[in-house]
């Protein structure tokens, strides 16, 4: 026979344990809404966007020619670059970003840039010739639709993550691969915000809603488009 005491007890840690799960599924499911006012207003204001996802990294493509408008420290940056109508941007650590070798011989690099907080970051742009509708591989290019105000939001948040020394970007190792140029992060890397968590904030800024913490996978990073999608789909009537 099981004492009244030890009943007691297991009662009370069940209930701790099942509250402790309903916390952390409502964490899970947190969300940091939007500005309403950059939402697209008709097709003349929208600009598209493209996330690009390889299963674990997601990186954005952005239309040069709105990133090159201006004379700010981004813009200029941007017509530096080699030719190519898409900039693919991403962020990441310094050294395990960069680093251009099979992942597999980079193993324990990797375990410090997850778990040691505090990492040095870089932010990556890319000029790219290639059209993000027709030319990467099914699955890895989605769309989102900003407004022009949202895009330039995205572009702030982008800009903030920039460390800027006496006008300009600070640039960081050099590219191991392709034309891309590796900038300085004011951001730091850890488990605790990782590439995906930046590319959500970004698209966050942008006018889209974001799950902060589901953001550490790429796919939640991608069901952002489809559910920005399926909004603007909906339309005024749907979005009530």
């Amino acid at each position: 026979m099981i004492p009244l005491f030890a009943g007691d007890l297991r009662l009370r840690s069940l209930g701790v344990l099942t509250a402790v799960c309903l916390a952390l599924a409502g964490l899970a499911s947190w969300t940091r809404a939007p500005d309403p006012a950059l939402a697209p207003q008709g097709a003349t204001d929208a600009v598209d966007v493209w996330i690009l996802d390889n299963g674990f990294h997601t990186d954005l493509a952005l239309p040069r020619d709105r990133l090159e408008a201006g004379d700010d420290p981004l813009a200029r940056a941007v017509r530096a670059l080699p030719p190519g109508d898409w900039i693919l941007v991403g962020w990441g650590d310094a050294r395990f970003y960069v680093e251009a070798s099979p992942i597999s011989e980079r193993l324990p690099d990797g375990a410090r840039a997850f778990f040691r907080p505090g990492n040095a970051s870089v932010v990556m742009l890319d000029p790219s010739g290639a059209d993000p509708e027709i030319d990467y591989a099914p699955g890895v290019a989605h769309r989102v639709r900003l407004s022009a105000a949202g895009l330039r939001a995205l572009e702030r948040r982008l800009e903030a993550s920039l460390r800027v020394r006496d006008g300009d970007l600070v640039g960081g190792p050099r590219s191991q691969v392709g034309d891309g140029r590796f900038y300085e992060s004011v951001e730091t890397f850890w488990i605790g915000h990782l590439c995906n968590h930046w590319t959500g904030e970004l698209l966050h800024a942008g006018g889209l809603p974001l799950r902060p913490v589901r953001s550490i996978v790429s796919s939640e990073i991608v069901r952002m488009a489809e559910r920005s999608r399926a909004t603007q789909e909906a339309g005024p009537i749907g979005r009530e």
